[in-house]
């Protein structure tokens, strides 16, 4: 119980496994800061920076009596964001505000705040990483799931990723299993099991993931292949 609490508070006091314990909840950040804009955001976009920033300063100011350490970090991550909104409103002369939205502190105020923003600053250029999630959630939904679903299910540990990888790298090279799995919107474990001799209960705990890994890394989403180092890495 609580093992991602203890783990948060093992790197709190051990600074060495800090960036990969950022790693391992790069999507969880991804998602979180999709549930306070409102917008899909990458690596690219200064948001990005102020949830990674927020997410170490949650591992800095946890404790056990904080309660579940993604709830806590979820809370740091979303007001640096709503902050960095408010911020970024005042250098918009197209954004007209109500003075009283800044002078709250209730996050239903910085809730209205953000939206406000968010509906009016223009986005002058598109971003090809957010065109991609787009497209690619657009896919997942037949299958029954969304894009940040996968931060829930994302593999955290070596094993698991290696499982991962083999299972993504065989579907992406037999052609005929592609897609079967695309025409069926399932992932075909038995057949992975019996051919690549993997834990099942691996395979279907982590099956939307590796469905999504499929479909990008067998389509024309360069940015999210980035994402997927370890199962390039399977492929060399």
């Amino acid at each position: 119980m609580r093992e991602i609490d203890k783990k948060a508070m093992e790197v709190k006091e051990n600074k060495k496994h800090l960036e990969e314990f950022l790693k391992e909840y790069e999507f969880f950040i991804l998602k979180t800061a999709y549930k306070a804009t409102g917008k899909y955001i990458t690596k690219s976009d200064d948001q990005w920076s102020v949830s990674l920033s927020a997410f170490n300063e949650a591992v800095n100011a946890y404790s056990y009596e904080k309660g579940s350490f993604l709830s806590f970090s979820e809370i740091v991550i979303k007001r640096r964001l709503y902050d960095y909104i408010k911020k970024q409103s005042r250098h918009f002369c197209e954004v007209s505000v109500n003075p009283y939205v800044f002078e709250s502190d209730g996050e239903e105020e910085e809730i209205m705040l953000m939206q406000e923003v968010m509906e009016k600053v223009a986005v002058k250029e598109e971003n090809e990483a957010k065109l991609e999630i787009e497209a690619v959630s657009g896919i997942l939904k037949e299958y029954g799931f969304s894009f940040f679903d996968l931060a829930d299910v994302s593999p955290k540990a070596k094993k698991t990723k290696l499982v991962c990888a083999k299972a993504i790298v065989y579907i992406m090279q037999n052609s005929i299993l592609l897609n079967e799995m695309r025409r069926l919107k399932l992932l075909p474990l038995k057949t992975i099991e019996n051919n690549l001799k993997l834990p099942r209960k691996l395979l279907e705990r982590h099956r939307k993931y590796i469905i999504a890994g499929a479909e990008i890394m067998s389509g024309d989403y360069p940015v999210l292949q980035e994402y997927l180092k370890f199962v390039r890495e399977e492929m060399k």
